[in-house]
């Protein structure tokens, strides 16, 4: 009898790098344990008032956690060693930048209405992660789009006109009055959340209670 994927809703922002790193260790941990799994994504903003232009990243790491520029080097080194597990070509520079993430949620929602959504996100992840792109820009974004087969001209369309604005506000408030309020959140089964990249090992020991089940 073939075994029902086991539903993860992964609520995430695309400029958080532990989202990526904890979506990674989910798909080891599922291709270790043989688990079928089925991933559904929520939007969630880490910075929504960040200002256009976006704040260069060490800064905003620095005031927004009281870090020191050292504190703040050593963690992405850390990131970096632990992406490079997971084949995560983390691209950090002195010049490297945070954005609001608002348009490109709009966008991951549309792209879900055609069956893209992850295709989507995992696309983004790469966009800023490793290619250092602004994931503000709704050229980049159309661009993407357009790179998953999507129509460009629709794309921007959405993205003009703001028709998933509100929807995606909904999604938000949603997660956030439920206690969300850092991420990666992920909820499995609908019933057991956990919160943070929690490793590979810990995600396979999840996998492998649930499925017993």
């Amino acid at each position: 009898m073939t075994q029902t994927p086991i539903r993860i809703d992964i609520v995430s922002d695309v400029v958080c790098p532990w989202c990526i790193v904890g979506y990674r260790q989910l798909m080891k941990a599922a291709e270790a344990t043989g688990v079928d799994v089925e991933t559904y994504w929520h939007p969630f903003e880490l910075n929504p008032d960040m200002v256009p232009e976006g704040e260069n990243l060490r800064d905003h790491i620095m005031r927004k956690y009281g870090s020191s520029a050292e504190q703040s080097e050593d963690s992405r080194k850390r990131l970096s060693d632990i992406g490079s597990e997971l084949d995560i070509a983390f691209a950090w520079s002195e010049t490297s930048r945070i954005y609001n993430t608002f348009d490109a949620h709009q966008l991951i929602h549309w792209a879900s209405e055609q069956g893209k959504a992850q295709s989507m996100k995992l696309a983004l992840f790469d966009a800023y992660f490793v290619e250092g792109q602004d994931v503000s820009d709704r050229d980049l974004l159309i661009e993407v789009a357009q790179s998953l087969g999507l129509d460009d001209e629709e794309a921007k369309a959405a993205l003009e006109d703001q028709r998933f604005a509100d929807v995606v506000r909904e999604k938000e408030h949603f997660w956030t009055s439920r206690g969300v309020s850092g991420v990666p959140t992920m909820i499995f089964d609908a019933k057991h959340a956990t919160s943070g990249a929690q490793g590979v090992a810990a995600f396979a020991n999840i996998l492998t209670q649930l499925s017993a089940r």
